[in-house]
């Protein structure tokens, strides 16, 4: 439509696109940013990961792109087990660390050991701290520090449901 158009014109100057009637996705500045993923333990080209995530997949853990506040799976999401990661199935979070931060994702406050690795993304305008899968690379969101959550860390791993599968107990 007009409105689609209209929005997507404006979105587009402020780095972001249109991707259907639910969900924006970040344009990522270049291809290095894109597909910097080779230090992990699982490589794969951009055609096999196209083959195994379906297109809003591949755009969250692969593009770097961000799924719009409150639509995930697993925001309210509250059962006991384990959280994976989407792309490799490497295990990532315990549900015993997820919270209720009211950020619209997913929230844990810590990750299982070695299953995160972490980089400084300073996209947007601003300089964060990006989260992602130790053994495929793939992008989960990001982690702030000090806010004043009453958790053992202090520490909120925001992260898009689309990047994650979860295993029940």
């Amino acid at each position: 439509t007009a409105e689609q158009m209209l929005i997507s014109r404006r979105l587009l100057s402020s780095k972001l696109a249109w991707k259907g009637t639910s969900q924006f996705t970040k344009i990522s500045f270049s291809k290095a940013r894109r597909y910097k993923m080779t230090d992990t333990k699982l490589n794969k080209d951009e055609s096999e990961w196209r083959a195994i995530l379906t297109p809003a997949q591949f755009a969250v853990l692969r593009e770097k792109a961000t799924e719009r506040p409150n639509t995930g799976e697993y925001n309210h999401f509250a059962k006991e087990g384990v959280y994976d990661c989407a792309g490799c199935g490497q295990p990532l979070y315990r549900s015993t660390t997820k919270f209720d931060s009211g950020c619209g994702w997913p929230a844990f406050y810590e990750g299982l050991p070695g299953a995160i690795k972490t980089e400084t993304d300073s996209s947007m305008g601003r300089v964060r701290t990006e989260i992602m899968c130790s053994n495929c690379g793939g992008h989960l969101g990001h982690v702030f520090k000090g806010e004043g959550f009453k958790t053992p860390t202090d520490e909120r791993h925001c992260v898009n449901s689309i990047s994650l599968k979860f295993k029940e107990k």
